[in-house]
């Protein structure tokens, strides 16, 4: 760590940082490592499934429900944020920690034994609870345990963690498909989730022990009701299912969708989101629609390579490294002392470095003569872009919230975050499953990839009526 996280030896040899901090005194190194070596787990998961996805799609015979496969993880994740912000509030961080990780990894399980595309997707959704209940805990233990000044360094660190998964992900994703079978890619990440869990555990238990409810502020708002969470769940799951299907029965479910989000997001969310106030619930809103873009496209990257182009799926997947990598650079520049935008403004940048990637992305789609490996390059932008606004809109909630709604806020903001992805990725599944019967490649792709890029501007729109949020480092 660097000199601004010194640390001394206390009684029975454990390391206690001296850093200044909000949190109890315990290992911010333990901590740092342990949820980075998490966090790489379930980055080498979501890289190498996604590279591993065309083939276990056409194996089992769910080309058609391939969305499901990348939404369904999503939307098991919205029910899990939920319930693991309010237990991080109640119980601190620690617990829902553990239960996530144990969770996500019986999820792996399932996904790794399918026979058939409704068992992986089950199997995905499992790792959706799982990952939700982690993303809050992760939050909150970082707003809990590190100063505001340590807090950007942090997500650096977290967003580093993916860099590793994403250069070695795509090649043994592509070598265990090939060489064994795609069910490997899932049973790989097993051993990583393990060692991650056996690293963090001291910390987490010390953080049970020393933990200490905040008293809430006069006036504060009530728990989120745990029936919210199931419904906000089903309103996305039939979102989804009336994009697949394109007819009349549709119809019916896109009501029911909506109706199920308009009864449980006004609980889930701050006061007055449906009127989209400027604050939290501005940043809230791009937190939605920005990951939703990025993750809509990424998903289908791989497939557009090796179904138009004919790429080979080891170089398709190398595609999702270029944008891990320019994420990890963007996290990078966002936690830099020097660095003099506030913090809204670097949201908006990143929105925009996302559309670029996309509607690059787009234009190479729809010309197929292009090199292929220029839609790597577009994907660093959108990349680097990811880097500047997921964590910057992280800062941003938790500089604006009290601290006894830390888990609150921190759970509005993963539960928007998973639900975008979930119906943008579902829109994009929608557009590719109404365009790809008529065997038009380019402008399958193309008008997929063009429509996640509109949905990056419109994010771009939100974060200016975000309003200002100085940078942690400016003098106060």
């Amino acid at each position: 760590m660097s000199a601004a996280d010194p640390s001394s030896s206390a009684p029975g040899g454990t390391t206690v940082d001296l850093a200044p901090g909000p949190g109890p005194a315990v290992s911010r190194r333990r901590l740092t490592v342990g949820v980075c070596t998490t966090v790489v787990s379930i980055a080498f998961e979501t890289i190498a499934v996604a590279t591993a996805m065309p083939v276990a799609a056409r194996e089992l015979d769910g080309l058609r429900y391939y969305a499901w496969a990348f939404s369904a993880i999503l939307i098991g994740s919205l029910a899990a944020t939920v319930i693991g912000g309010r237990l991080a509030d109640r119980v601190g961080p620690a617990k829902p920690f553990l239960v996530g990780l144990a969770v996500f990894a019986v999820g792996l399980v399932v996904a790794g034994t399918s026979t058939t595309m409704l068992q992986l997707v089950v199997g995905r959704f499992v790792q959706g609870l799982g990952s939700g209940a982690l993303n809050v805990s992760i939050f909150v233990c970082v707003a809990q345990v590190f100063s505001a000044i340590e807090r950007p360094r942090m997500f650096s660190y977290i967003s580093t963690a993916w860099i590793f998964p994403a250069f070695v992900g795509p090649p043994v994703s592509a070598w265990l498909t090939r060489s064994l079978s795609w069910h490997w890619v899932f049973f790989a990440v097993v051993p990583l989730v393990l060692i991650g869990g056996a690293m963090v555990l001291p910390t987490m238990l010390t953080l049970m022990r020393s933990f200490v409810p905040s008293s809430p502020e006069p006036g504060a708002r009530p728990p989120a009701p745990l029936w919210s969470a199931l419904v906000v769940a089903v309103g996305a799951a039939a979102l989804q299912l009336a994009g697949q299907r394109l007819d009349l029965v549709a119809l019916g479910l896109l009501v029911v969708g909506l109706a199920a989000l308009l009864v449980s997001l006004p609980r889930l969310m701050p006061p007055g989101f449906l009127r989209l106030p400027r604050g939290i619930s501005q940043v809230i809103v791009v937190r939605g629609l920005l990951p939703g873009a990025f993750f809509g496209g990424e998903a289908f990257l791989p497939l557009m390579l090796v179904e138009q182009r004919g790429v080979a799926l080891i170089l398709a997947g190398a595609t999702l490294t270029t944008g891990a990598v320019g994420w990890t650079f963007g996290s990078f520049v966002q936690a830099r002392p020097w660095l003099p935008f506030r913090r809204d403004r670097l949201i908006t940048v990143g929105c925009l470095a996302v559309a670029f990637g996309l509607a690059a992305a787009a234009g190479l789609a729809f010309v197929p003569a292009a090199p292929f490996w220029l839609v790597g390059v577009g994907w660093v932008f959108a990349g680097l872009g990811m880097g500047l606004s997921v964590s910057s809109t992280s800062l941003a909630v938790m500089t604006l919230s009290e601290e006894a709604e830390q888990g609150r806020n921190a759970s509005s903001l993963n539960l928007f975050d998973a639900l975008g992805s979930s119906v943008f990725v579902g829109i994009a599944g929608s557009v590719f499953a109404a365009l790809h019967a008529s065997g038009n490649l380019p402008r399958t792709f193309g008008t997929l990839l063009a429509t996640m890029a509109v949905v990056a501007l419109l994010a771009g729109l939100a974060s200016l009526r975000i309003g200002a949020v100085r940078n942690e480092f400016a003098p106060r």
